[in-house]
């Protein structure tokens, strides 16, 4: 590609192809009236400029062409890049994506008052030609001037309009054209059933002791979130860890063919998306898309404890290394102690080596896998036990529980982001390691298909064993409940909720000074408003994620 001067050379395409190559993004480029970027947003700016959504989408466009449009485009940065209106900020990029509730193209203005200068829309939306508009965006001023190609001859000063046939395809181009102009990044995959996002803080807590290292935010773990996470990227990082999410088999596929991680993660094989699935085989299948993807001189970091986890080593092509309780596990852990809120205590023995100790601010037994995957990935990058157990410690601030002080003297263990089977009986152990009479308020967990009774009852019977009260809400929690009753509560010690605010009006006559109550659902079931009925002030202590 030919560049003009003073600008960055870019090639002029991704050096290999994307996994729907015969969908050619071929895309049309008009101003909107508007204002340009101020000055003062530069100091702010990712490195990420117009002239790098052009190349992505049509690399065969020069800068001979037109150099003057082309100096106008690489002035064009952006703050950001986003597909929620509600996270529009001046100079960023919105990206107008049609959802399953929402339609992006309606809140093209919203995002334009909002400060966006420029937007990734669908062709089909408007009427090539400029004249004609769709009902959707007849606020839409398309100036005359385009060109046949699209290209308007206008100062910097506008608002540019990027039409292409599917927005989320061309957001994933972009996001592979931006992932190749930072090659010397090292990317960690991570996916797994339960653990995720808690593994990923870990690891990049770890990691960052020696490296300027990026984590994908909060949880952009999806075929939108990952390439808005990747578009955050800058030449400054050196290791980028990701979350990687899925609803079907491919995707996760899909979202490596993007990031191209060196090291994958895979923490556990569970039911969560089960009755999307169908199989708990077929989450397997889906999860091992990751290590499957790496390249042979990759790592797939592989859970020793979780058969169908330890089954992935014959699927990839990169070295292995296992971690977990198991004597066989490159890195395990032994002699590992639970102090409740104070923390755990446990011993690193890596194969072969010497046992280092480490005491950590985390909560529970089942936080060990997240701790020993990200000292395994601290290994693997060539970390001391020194940097590792210190990245450890350094925990950032999204990975605290909240655990707040509540009506009548009690606690509130708020655990209600989501739930399932196995994060929920890892969320009563946690309970079962604190002092005081233990209350579990528990709901209906969603989207396990035909499993959905028998992991109601599971976790109904775990609840027997370590709870002095159960309070259960929703149709399916009352599976919970019924379950608890048979594996040996009392019928003063189980009450059934037929909704939120039924439950927390129980609570309020329930607590007592010193009990410890845990609330944990499915997101969709907003458990969360039961809290807000019963706690006072937060205060910290560490988080388990879900």
């Amino acid at each position: 590609m030919a560049v003009g001067a003073g600008l960055r050379a870019r090639p002029t395409c991704p050096p290999y192809a994307p996994a729907h190559q015969g969908r050619s993004q071929k895309w049309q480029l008009r101003t909107l009236s508007g204002s340009g970027l101020h000055q003062g947003y530069l100091e702010h700016m990712s490195e990420l400029t117009l002239v790098d959504i052009i190349a992505a989408l049509k690399p065969g466009l020069s800068a001979q062409a037109d150099p003057t449009m082309w100096q106008s485009w690489s002035q064009t940065l952006f703050s950001t890049v986003v597909s929620d209106s509600r996270q529009v900020e001046p100079g960023c990029l919105f990206v107008a994506l049609k959802g399953e509730r929402a339609d992006g193209h309606d809140y093209i203005d919203q995002a334009l008052a909002g400060g966006a200068v420029a937007v990734l829309a669908a062709a089909a939306e408007y009427t090539i030609g400029g004249g004609a508009r769709t009902p959707q965006t007849r606020w839409l001023n398309v100036p005359t001037g385009a060109r046949s190609d699209g290209a308007v001859r206008t100062g910097s000063g506008k608002t540019w309009l990027l039409l292409v046939p599917d927005p989320l395809i061309a957001l994933q181009e972009i996001a592979i054209y931006w992932r190749q102009q930072h090659a010397q990044i090292r990317v960690v995959g991570i996916t797994g059933s339960v653990g995720k996002t808690t593994t990923k803080e870990l690891t990049a807590a770890v990691v960052s002791s020696r490296y300027k290292t990026f984590k994908s935010p909060g949880n952009l773990n999806s075929e939108v979130g990952l390439p808005l996470a990747l578009l955050k990227l800058e030449h400054q990082h050196q290791r980028a860890i990701l979350e990687m999410g899925m609803y079907d088999i491919g995707e996760i596929e899909r979202l490596a063919a993007i990031a191209r991680p060196q090291i994958g993660i895979v923490t556990n094989v569970g039911t969560a998306h089960l009755q999307r699935l169908g199989t708990v085989e077929r989450i397997q299948q889906a999860k091992s898309e990751l290590v499957r993807a790496l390249p042979a001189d990759g790592v797939a970091v592989l859970n020793a404890d979780d058969h169908r986890v330890l089954e992935m080593r014959r699927w990839t092509p990169a070295r292995v290394f296992t971690y977990g309780f198991s004597p066989d596990a490159d890195l395990r852990a032994e002699e590992m102690e639970s102090n409740g809120l104070e923390g755990i205590s446990l011993w690193f023995h890596p194969k072969g080596g010497e046992r280092i100790f480490g005491r950590l601010p985390l909560m529970g037994r089942h936080s060990a896998h997240g701790v020993l995957a990200a000292a395994a990935v601290g290994l693997i990058e060539g970390l001391s036990w020194d940097e590792i157990i210190g990245g450890l410690k350094s925990l950032p601030g999204q990975l605290r529980l909240v655990m707040a002080p509540a009506i009548n003297g009690a606690h509130v263990i708020d655990d209600t982001y989501n739930a399932g089977p196995d994060s929920s009986v890892a969320a009563l152990n946690l309970l079962q390691e604190l002092t005081g009479r233990r209350i579990a308020v528990l709901g209906d967990m969603l989207e396990l298909g035909p499993y959905e009774t028998q992991a109601h009852q599971i976790v109904g019977a775990r609840a027997a064993e370590v709870v002095d009260l159960l309070l259960v809400t929703g149709a399916r929690g009352r599976l919970i409940g019924e379950a608890a009753l048979a594996a040996g509560l009392q019928l003063n010690q189980v009450f059934f909720a037929a909704g939120n605010q039924e439950a927390a009006s129980l609570l309020k006559q329930l607590l007592q000074p010193g009990d410890i109550v845990l609330i944990k659902g499915s997101r969709g079931v907003h458990m969360e408003d039961i809290v807000q009925e019963i706690d006072l002030v937060e205060i910290d202590l560490v988080e388990r994620e879900v």
